[in-house]
Parts: C-alpha cells; sequence; structure tokens
C-alpha cells in the first residue's frame, strides 16, 4: 500500500522539477533575448567548452581500446575537437563570426533548395513548403548582408530562443503531468458506495405475496 501511495508522489515530485527547469530556462531565454551580446558570447564559450571536453572524453576512451581497428581515427577525432575547443575559448567572437557566416550560408542553401523544390514537386504541402523556402531564404540575406555585424547578436537570438522554447516546453509537460497523475489518483466514489432508486433489498422467493395479498401457498 505504501508502494502505491509514494509512486504518484515521486511522479508528481519529477513532474515538479520538470517545471521548475522548465521556469529557469525561460528566465535565461528571456534575459538572453534582452542581452544578445551576452548570450553570444556564452553560447560561444559553452560550445567551446563542449568541444574540449568531448575530445578529452574521446581521446581516454581511444587510449583504453588502443587494440582496436580505429584507433588513429580515434584519436584524429578527439585531438581535432579539443583544438577546436581551444581556438572557440580562447577567440569567442572570431569564432562567432565564422559560425554567422556558415549559419547564413546554411539559410540560404537550405532555402534556395525548399523553394526551389516546392515550385516543382508541388505536393499537398506546398504553401507551407514555400513560405520556409522564402523565409530561411530572406534570413540568409538579412545575415548575410549585415555580417560580421550581426555575428554579435543572431547566435545569442538563436540561443536564446532554443531555451525559451525549451523551457515552455517542459512548463507545459510538468504542470500537465501533474495534472494527469493527480487526476488519476484522486479517490472518487466507489462503484457500490451509494444506492440508486430500486436498490434496496429484492425479496425472496418465498418472503413475498401476490397481487392479492395471501401468500402463494394459502386458500381463501
Amino acid at each position: 500500500m505504501a508502494d502505491t501511495v509514494q509512486g504518484p508522489k515521486e511522479l508528481k515530485r519529477g513532474f515538479g522539477l520538470l517545471a521548475a527547469l522548465g521556469v529557469i530556462l525561460v528566465i535565461a531565454g528571456v534575459v538572453g533575448l534582452v542581452y544578445t551580446g551576452f548570450a553570444t558570447l556564452t553560447s560561444m564559450l559553452l560550445f567551446g567548452w563542449l568541444l574540449l571536453i568531448g575530445g578529452v572524453v574521446g581521446l581516454v576512451q581511444a587510449v583504453q581500446s588502443r587494440g582496436s581497428e580505429y584507433f588513429w581515427l580515434a584519436v584524429v577525432v578527439a585531438a581535432l575537437n579539443i583544438a577546436a575547443g581551444v581556438v572557440v575559448i580562447r577567440h569567442p567572437e572570431g569564432s562567432a563570426e565564422t559560425l554567422t557566416l556558415f549559419a547564413a550560408l546554411l539559410f540560404l542553401t537550405g532555402g534556395l533548395f525548399r523553394l526551389v523544390g516546392s515550385l516543382v514537386v508541388r505536393g499537398p504541402q506546398f504553401g507551407w513548403t514555400l513560405f520556409q523556402g522564402a523565409f530561411l531564404l530572406l534570413l540568409g540575406i538579412l545575415v548575410l548582408g549585415n555580417w560580421p555585424e550581426s555575428s554579435r547578436y543572431v547566435l545569442g537570438l538563436f540561443f536564446s530562443l532554443a531555451l525559451l522554447f525549451d523551457g515552455l516546453g517542459l512548463i507545459a509537460i510538468g504542470v500537465g503531468g501533474r495534472r494527469i497523475v493527480g487526476a488519476v489518483t484522486d479517490p472518487g466514489p466507489g462503484p457500490g458506495s451509494g444506492q440508486g432508486p430500486g436498490s434496496g433489498p429484492e425479496p425472496g422467493p418465498g418472503s413475498g405475496t401476490s397481487a392479492s395479498g395471501n401468500a402463494p401457498g394459502d386458500r381463501p
């Protein structure tokens, strides 16, 4: 019985932690949208540390499996990750300019392919695909046309929006999960707790009287 009571409490606590984490991410996203330059540098430093840590972990795993066939390939990949992480951490602004240029080129090529593909195929999602292609193409032109000044806020803007939407999603999951658990575990009236109309005791086979008021075996 204790396990059945503890289970819903743990689920509610878990969903509550998800909602709290979502609130933190939403606050971080809003702060990042206000201070996009700071968010850009923060995202670049975070990206650099992730590359560095991933490279160190990959190098340790490669050394542990040095007898394998792909040992030198794993070492090269880990060394490249470490080198890229060090460069990004030491030069976050220059790395932001490079990544912004790369993102603008991706927007341009992706939007162009979607635009041309929607015009050629004309499938059931023609309008939506056409809109996506035009939007990505316009975004790439705007970012590329204002480069390198756009590198100060583009990455921070995208990073902050990602935090904001992820936080809203976690809040929705946490609040909805707590409501579902509460609705499932809320004790309602039992199936036999009440008596409906005509739910009184039924007379036995020999306990009732006939329509004339006499028992079935009586004679007048």
